[in-house]
């Protein structure tokens, strides 16, 4: 696991991007452990419109799945590199691992989370609290998850939260668990590396 502490978004992307494309089969798989300062990130596929109104945040066009999501400190980011071929699974079982993980860090704070159907991530009664998004090369994966610990969530209210309009965002702070995001990731670290990594 790497901890690197606040980082900017674009110089750590392009980190993991030459990570992937020069990695062989017996480069060990990494968990880069995080905190971004704010920027909105736009999926592949990600249509710029569910940006719903003009802040002074950055919009950065990224190469993962998915639509537009904000970063922003007190949020955890881990980004998991990892070679899905010597795994033994796929992109689907990878996403379910990463979402029970973070399942079982907010079950053990007696906070209870679920999936949603077609809609990756993790959620609290409706409300997000992790977004998933991945993307996979020659059977490599990059990118991740982001937890919201303790931040300031009103910029989610400039987006539609991973292109749907209404969804409403939560975090760690707001049910109750009183976690720093150091602890809080590494306690994610603990647990994907279970889920993963094992």
């Amino acid at each position: 696991m790497r901890n690197l502490g606040r980082v900017e978004y674009e110089p750590t992307w392009r980190a993991m991007q030459e990570f992937t494309a020069r990695r062989d089969a017996g480069t060990p798989d990494e968990l880069w452990l995080l905190e971004h300062p704010p920027v909105y990130t736009l999926g592949q596929a990600g249509r710029r419109e569910h940006l719903i109104e003009a802040t002074d945040i950055p919009l950065m066009p990224i190469d993962r799945g998915g639509q537009i999501t904000y970063h922003g400190p007190g949020q955890i980011v881990a980004y998991v590199l990892v070679d899905l071929r010597r795994r033994g699974y796929g992109i689907r079982e990878l996403v379910h691992r990463m979402e029970q993980a973070v399942i079982d860090l907010l079950a053990a704070h007696d906070v209870v989370a679920q999936r949603l159907g077609g809609a990756p991530g993790v959620y609290v009664d409706g409300a997000k609290i992790a977004a998933l998004g991945l993307r996979v090369k020659r059977g490599c994966t990059y990118h991740g998850l982001a937890l919201n610990v303790d931040m300031d969530l009103r910029p989610f209210a400039a987006i539609n939260p991973c292109g749907y309009a209404g969804m409403r965002v939560t975090q760690c702070r707001d049910l109750g668990v009183s976690l720093s995001p150091a602890e809080a990731g590494q306690m994610l670290a603990r647990a994907l590396t279970d889920a993963i990594y094992a």
